[in-house]
């Protein structure tokens, strides 16, 4: 279990899976969400949940999620319910799904994720996601990067794109990984359907920021001549696009990502005058979208480390293709 933060309680089990403690005066005032977060070492949003199944006690009172930015005060009992930390929660194997495999090697592996599965779940009892069926093909991953319900994630996917999404089975692996995305040695190339009449070949940079986490969008930070430092959260992200065909008001693009950030391509698209098909969530004000997408036309294509011998491809899904192909009957 990860050890409290300086000046919070140590909590104290008590029978029947509860964990007890009392506020003293250097966590009075703190939030509620705030003070369970450092103390049990999970994220907010974990904390949240166990707020939402009626996990906490706060001198005998249950505590929902409405509660979360409840302020505490010197004196008061905080009860948890059934707390696992997170890194020892697991995903449950779902030897059932269907689950395609791309390519592997020495520690990693990368799968075909479908339009509308999650990555990996955010609670033990969600058992739909990619990874609950690779980990019933590969119970090593346990633990593995992060352990817990994310062991072995490398990266994310979008829930309704589709495409190469790989995985670490072995901590070492992870590790080389992961610095590879954070040392931008990855390629990673997408297909989408954008609207519009795109040019030809374009390189763009903008300043991303989530500006909300549920739901989750991310805007553009205007550049600001008068501040010295942007404000907190900010990424620079780059991406290039070459047109591979054009629709009447649509056009199919191949897409390279120099960074990798939260929904990075439907926002840079969008603000660039050509969101994705079927992305209503950044759907430009006043642009139709006449091409009856079923959702977001995005597609992870393929997906390179070369230095790590990891190399992993896969051809757009039903959906995509069925949408392509509506508009190049229509062009004609």
């Amino acid at each position: 279990m990860t050890h409290p933060a300086p000046n919070v309680p140590r909590p104290s089990p008590a029978p029947g899976g509860v964990l007890t403690f009392r506020i003293d005066e250097p966590a009075a005032g703190k939030r509620l969400d705030v003070f369970l977060a450092a103390t049990l070492g999970d994220s907010r949003a974990q904390v949240r949940r166990v707020l939402n199944r009626g996990g906490v006690r706060l001198d005998g009172r249950v505590m929902k999620e409405g509660d979360k930015g409840r302020l505490l005060e010197a004196g008061e009992r905080i009860e948890v319910v059934g707390h696992v930390p997170r890194a020892d929660e697991r995903a449950a194997p779902r030897p059932d799904m269907e689950l395609r495999i791309l390519a592997e090697g020495d520690g990693w592996v990368a799968v075909d994720k479908p339009a509308g599965t999650a990555v990996h779940p955010l609670d033990p009892a969600e058992t739909n996601t990619v990874l609950n069926a690779l980990i019933a093909r590969h119970p090593e991953m346990h633990s593995v990067g992060e352990g817990g319900l994310r062991s072995g994630v490398v990266h994310r996917l979008d829930l309704e794109t589709s495409g190469v999404l790989l995985f670490a089975t072995s901590q070492d692996k992870w590790h080389a990984l992961r610095d590879a995305f954070r040392n931008h040695t990855t390629r990673k190339t997408y297909r989408a359907v954008v609207l519009g009449s795109p040019v030809n070949s374009v390189e763009s940079t903008l300043d991303l920021v989530v500006a909300q986490h549920r739901p989750a969008k991310v805007r553009v930070v205007s550049p600001d001549p008068a501040r010295r430092e942007q404000p907190d959260g900010v990424r620079r992200c780059d991406l290039r696009w070459r047109v591979i065909e054009k629709f009447a008001a649509a056009a199919l693009v191949e897409i390279d990502l120099g960074t990798g950030f939260l929904h990075q391509v439907r926002v840079m698209m969008s603000h660039l005058g050509h969101p994705v098909a079927g992305d209503a969530w950044y759907a430009v004000p006043g642009m139709p979208d006449a091409t009856n997408a079923p959702r977001p036309m995005l597609h992870a294509a393929s997906l390179d480390i070369p230095a790590l011998g990891v190399a992993a491809a896969c051809e757009p899904p039903d959906d995509f293709r069925v949408t392509a192909d509506r508009l190049r009957a229509a062009r004609k």
